[in-house]
């Protein structure tokens, strides 16, 4: 039963909802269009507006100030003007004021310092704007107008500074620009908010030359005295490294008889042990020395023994020149 009542219900819904389909799609769109107009019609004769963030909308009538809203949302202008909001945005005049904190960077500022060098400082500051009122009915272009006050600040307040504190001291600088034109600049409806000097920098092609070419001289001195210092420190480790080293092969020198002595001291102890380190060392010098030696048999005659010894004191006496020799060439 409860199955005939469903299907019943659902082809009685589907039929109407497939018949009226097209009709809800054009109500939909002409329902949007209507809300549309109406909400354009209502902001038109002042029913409402819609103040975003950081915003002031200034609105006036006949010339005069009707009032200013600057606070975010949604506001109802026939509540907080009355009446008058109907001809606000038909004969009045509506301002919008964006009050974002902008900032601005002034280059090269024309200052001589105490010493006559012409200088050129730039400055960064911010403002933003604190009375939207006098902001549009005071001053027609204030944000120029506040570039120059703060760059004619700059250069009442720099001009003839030690060049010194000039290059070094800029938060004192950047104070005493900022103390000289915020008093000014709220007359406008600005205020200036950090002010900072950026830069500081010669203007003169010529004296930057000179000051280039002093400071590659400089370098260069304090290079060469590096280098000099550097060489004077090597000399010292090397001559006292040689005068050690000159001391430890003078001990050396002294030392070595001694020990040299010491060893033919304990050789010379045993008899056979001494003769045959010293027919070892007379072998070395004679295999060194490439001395020619002649063999004498025991029983040769005398004759046969004088010819022999005659010829090897030849043979000698010639390699002891040719030694000599070579030693007085080296």
């Amino acid at each position: 039963m409860f199955d005939e009542y469903f299907d019943f219900f659902e082809s009685f819904a589907g039929g109407i909802f497939s018949e009226s389909l097209p009709y809800l799609i054009i109500g939909f769109f002409f329902a949007a269009i209507a809300i549309a107009v109406l909400l354009g019609l209502a902001q038109f004769l002042g029913a409402y507006v819609i103040v975003e963030e950081k915003q002031a909308l200034v609105y006036t009538l006949f010339g005069n100030v009707v009032g200013v809203i600057s606070d975010p949302g949604l506001h109802f202008l026939w509540i907080k003007f009355g009446p008058r909001a109907l001809l606000l945005n038909s004969i009045g005049r509506r301002y919008k004021v964006d009050l974002r904190l902008d900032q601005e960077y002034l280059r090269s500022q024309p200052v001589n310092s105490e010493e006559g060098a012409p200088m050129g400082v730039g400055v960064w500051y911010e403002m933003y704007i604190s009375d939207p009122v006098n902001y549009i009915f005071q001053n027609s272009d204030p944000r120029g107008s506040l570039a120059a006050n703060v760059g004619s600040s700059t250069v009442r307040s720099l001009s003839n500074l030690p060049l010194e504190k000039m290059m070094d001291d800029r938060h004192a600088m950047s104070r005493m620009v900022r103390e000289e034109v915020s008093g000014k600049s709220s007359e406008w409806g600005y205020l200036l908010g950090s002010c900072y000097i950026r830069k500081v920098h010669f203007r003169d092609n010529e004296m930057i030359r000179q000051i280039e070419s002093k400071v590659v001289n400089r370098l260069r001195q304090v290079t060469s005295a590096i280098k000099q210092d550097g060489a004077n420190q090597v000399s010292v480790i090397r001559s006292t490294a040689e005068k050690k080293a000159a001391i430890d092969f003078g001990k050396a020198s002294a030392v070595r008889p001694k020990i040299v002595g010491d060893a033919l001291r304990k050789i010379s102890t045993d008899k056979e042990v001494a003769d045959a380190t010293f027919d070892v060392l007379e072998t070395e010098r004679i295999v060194d020395r490439r001395i020619s030696m002649e063999w004498i048999p025991e029983n040769a005659d005398l004759l046969a023994q004088f010819a022999v010894s005659s010829r090897a004191r030849a043979v000698s006496s010639q390699e002891i020149a040719k030694q000599q020799e070579a030693t007085g060439n080296r």
